[in-house]
């Protein structure tokens, strides 16, 4: 009988650093430490060593750009590197290929590994995590915890060979042993139960979530189900806060044959889906079986998932993950927050995150989004501070480029919507009308009919 899991205590992101992966060719880094421009009243305070010593760590970040200038693969890289750390051991692989997504646009990069590095603190202690990776092997893998402020190997990786650190060192080399060139260490320690690295692989499993476009009907449906739970109150009152003019919403059984697939896709939550999963299917299965209740002048009306909009749709399949989220103090990424929802609402669910009332576990949400109203045009008008702003820029040869407002050295009471829109921090489309008009002007006559 294997060992039960440690309990896992708070987490947060601090964070996170990629290279070769998507539309990233270069280094990008991604962070959640506060920075001195940060607003103190959102800074949450957090443990990293013994000691009682503290470093400043933000519950929210907002992703700007133009249309394919990489703010969706800010996300999606991340939710990569949880996808291959959940199930690159489990998940056999019968061409021995690792799935991967390197930058295309170049004749040299695909042949080039991938590089994927986290920051993380759990239970008070600092973890430093990540690999090296081609399509066929793990090259490089390392992890290290911080306890009393300075770095403490829990294993490095080159290749096939593996060097354990001091703890429980006799188990760990007994699982080096299995390890397979196309298997990360992390994953195979997880399925082995090695205690050393518990709260490592749970935190990617647990406390990393994906929402997206790919998972919608599956939230939506997962929504439902939290209602079966300890969270129906408060997703009950999201769902009439709204002022949708929503009173409850509940789903028909499902057939058992579909059930199964349904429930994997909820699980998977992430960005790299099983590729037995048929989402269109999915979504018809849950349109069909999702059922809303209104307030109508008779009473509670019950209405098809069919006849809901879609900004209604969309709030049912962000609520559930944004409640489970702030009950867990779990990272939750959301890709095109604001799409079909109006911007009251993007910004009620990023105000859940940045309140301590609302969110005293730490959560934290990182998001993209074309919208600017967030980012105000005053100190007063701005939800997120000068640290919680990130830019995504396509550069000439088609590659991504990742910076934060704060490199660019922003007044507190700069009108930091209107500089973006006008382009003065770049990451916006360059639009010609004259470019547009003269695509149309040869458009073919209608056939005259006699």
């Amino acid at each position: 009988m294997s060992e039960p899991w440690p309990d896992r205590g708070a987490s947060v992101l601090l964070a996170f650093r990629a290279s070769n992966v998507r539309s990233f060719r270069d280094e990008f880094e991604f962070s959640m430490l506060a920075t001195t421009m940060a607003e103190p009243e959102v800074v949450r305070q957090v443990a990293w060593r013994d000691g009682g010593r503290t470093v400043g760590v933000l519950p929210a970040a907002g992703i700007y750009g133009a249309n394919a200038s990489g703010k969706s693969n800010v996300l999606r890289a991340l939710a990569d590197m949880r996808a291959l750390v959940v199930s690159s051991f489990r998940r056999s692989n019968a061409i021995g290929r690792i799935a991967r997504s390197p930058f295309r646009l170049d004749a040299q990069s695909g042949a080039l590994p991938s590089r994927f590095e986290i920051d993380i603190i759990l239970d008070d202690v600092r973890y430093e995590y990540g690999f090296v990776v081609d399509d066929e092997r793990i090259r490089e893998e390392w992890a290290y915890r911080y306890p009393k402020g300075r770095a403490a190997l829990i294993f490095r990786r080159e290749g096939d060979d593996v060097e354990i650190g001091s703890i429980d060192k006799v188990r760990g080399r007994a699982l080096a042993g299995l390890i397979r060139p196309d298997a990360l260490f992390l994953s195979a320690a997880a399925a082995g139960r090695y205690p050393p690295l518990a709260p490592l692989f749970q935190w990617f499993e647990r406390n990393l979530r994906m929402a997206s476009e790919q998972n919608r009907s599956a939230r939506q449906y997962a929504t439902i189900e939290l209602m079966d739970g300890d969270l129906r109150p408060t997703i009950l009152k999201l769902l009439e806060a709204a002022d949708l003019g929503l009173s409850g919403a509940k789903r028909i059984d499902p057939d058992p044959e579909e059930y199964e697939p349904l429930v994997r896709a909820v699980r998977l939550m992430d960005e790299m889906a099983d590729d037995e999963i048929d989402i269109a299917k999915i979504s018809r299965h849950v349109l069909r079986r999702l059922v809303l209740s209104h307030h109508g002048d008779g009473g509670e009306v019950d209405l098809s998932a069919y006849e809901e909009s879609a900004g209604t749709l969309v709030w049912v399949g962000l609520i559930g993950p944004v409640a489970q989220a702030l009950a867990d103090g779990a990272v939750l990424l959301v890709d095109e927050i604001d799409t079909s929802l109006h911007p009251k609402l993007v910004a009620a669910i990023v105000r859940l995150f940045q309140s301590p009332t609302s969110n005293p576990r730490r959560a934290q949400i990182v998001f993209n989004a074309h919208d600017s109203s967030l980012l105000g045009d005053s100190s007063q008008e701005r939800l997120l501070g000068r640290d919680q702003i990130w830019f995504t820029e396509k550069m000439r040869d088609g590659s991504s480029r990742l910076f934060p407002l704060s490199d660019l050295d922003p007044r507190r009471e700069e009108a930091v919507a209107r500089r973006y829109l006008r382009g003065l921090y770049g990451a916006t489309p360059i639009i010609s009308d004259a470019e547009f008009e003269s695509a149309i002007v040869d458009l073919p006559q209608p056939a005259m009919t006699g």
